[in-house]
């Protein structure tokens, strides 16, 4: 057995060190222009939907490598809906239709995998047909435009969308910097206490790697939150992501909903003999998946400023692609929020360092194609290890 602890850090962090590896690369290639402030700005906004409903789809991973094919349309579905509501109605009322509407479809679709054991692939490749073709029907096959300013500067879609400067910084948005401060401190305290519940437990720990890795992810939050301040601050759209990471991230480590998606995905008949009702757990991985696309419904809506009946193609794939390359195992039971992070990052810095570079999008298909085909040849290759 291998114990050399430098290979077992590499092993363990392979992609946050793969994204570091290939920031840097695109650093050099588009001479420091993706590392501009502006560039690390659009990089958050233009890959919100891709945070949001990987988020999602982790959850549904995790029951076992089962995926959801419909959210790209259904992200479209709810634009549509969204988009004609604000119309004539006030943001608190369209966005929770918005909302209501995704997790209804989500609800919709669990049924049929949950109770009447139709195969996730089959029952959500129908609803990608399904929910486009309805996306056509309620937007009459026209693009529908949004004027509501405040869904647009609450969600992020209009160029004041930023979380203003309270602190008053000269040349240096200094609301950013104590943000990042902020959340630095709390990294370093949440690692502190599950040192010490894992040394109550006798559970041996690399104090080295850990510090090491709080290090790297102290020194990565520090620079954006720098970059982000030369610019116009912390954009909107940024504190929407931060805020379904962090509950789901909860959900998934620390609540019994979280624990049985790991449960089914690692043994499903263990589970469900062990008193745990495995098909309220589907249900639930996709009554999620179906809310979060309605979120991501809002934000995309938000940014484009209207809806149209081509929106949302490929979303899915973006969605599956992050949560593969951020370590979520293709057979199910493994997977962290952390990851989802990495995986999407990885996949905005791939898109926007490739664009300006001026690479055409049939050669960045490929290279998402080659990276995703290499995260899960090393969760396979793992797993054989292992066996």
């Amino acid at each position: 057995m291998n114990t050399n602890p430098v290979l077992g850090f590499i092993k363990k962090n392979t992609m946050v060190i793969a994204l570091i590896l290939v920031a840097i690369f695109f650093s050099i290639s588009t001479g420091g222009k993706i590392l501009y402030a502006q560039n690390i700005n659009n990089l958050i906004s233009q890959n919100g939907y891709v945070f949001v409903l990987a988020t999602g789809m982790l959850c549904c991973i995790l029951t076992g490598g089962n995926i959801d094919l419909s959210v790209g349309s259904v992200v479209c579905f709810t634009m549509g809906i969204g988009a004609l509501l604000l119309k004539d109605m006030p943001v608190f009322v369209a966005v929770p239709a918005m909302l209501i509407v995704g997790l209804l479809v989500g609800m919709f679709q669990g049924f049929w995998i949950a109770w009447v054991s139709v195969p996730p692939f089959i029952a959500t490749l129908a609803g990608m047909y399904a929910f486009r073709g309805l996306s056509n029907v309620i937007l009459g096959g026209y693009s529908v435009g949004v004027n509501n300013e405040t869904f647009l500067k609450i969600f992020g879609g209009g160029a004041d969308c930023y979380i203003p400067d309270f602190l008053k910084g000269a040349n240096l948005n200094l609301t950013c910097i104590a943000v990042g401060v902020i959340a630095v401190v709390l990294i370093i305290i949440m690692t502190l206490r599950s040192q010490m519940v894992r040394s109550k437990m006798g559970i041996a720990t690399n104090m080295a790697a850990e510090l090491a890795k709080v290090i790297v992810i102290s020194a990565l939050i520090l620079w954006i939150a720098y970059k982000l301040a030369q610019y116009k601050g912390i954009p909107s759209v940024l504190v929407w992501i931060a805020l379904v990471l962090l509950v789901y991230g909860y959900i998934t480590q620390y609540t019994s909903i979280g624990r049985y998606f790991y449960a089914v995905g690692g043994n499903e008949k263990a589970t469900r003999l062990s008193g745990v009702n495995t098909k309220m757990v589907y249900f639930r991985a996709y009554a999620n998946m179906g809310l979060l696309a309605g979120f991501a419904g809002v934000l995309t809506l938000a940014r484009a400023g209207h809806a149209e009946p081509t929106y949302g193609m490929g979303y899915e794939m973006d969605a599956i692609a992050a949560c593969f390359i951020g370590g979520a195992s293709a057979y199910g039971g493994v997977g962290k929020i952390t990851g989802v992070i990495i995986g999407a990052s990885l996949m905005g810095i791939i898109n926007q360092g490739m664009s300006i570079m001026g690479i055409s999008a049939n050669y960045q298909s490929a290279v998402k194609g080659i990276v995703l085909l290499v995260a899960v040849l090393v969760d396979v290759l793992s797993k054989k290890e292992k066996a």
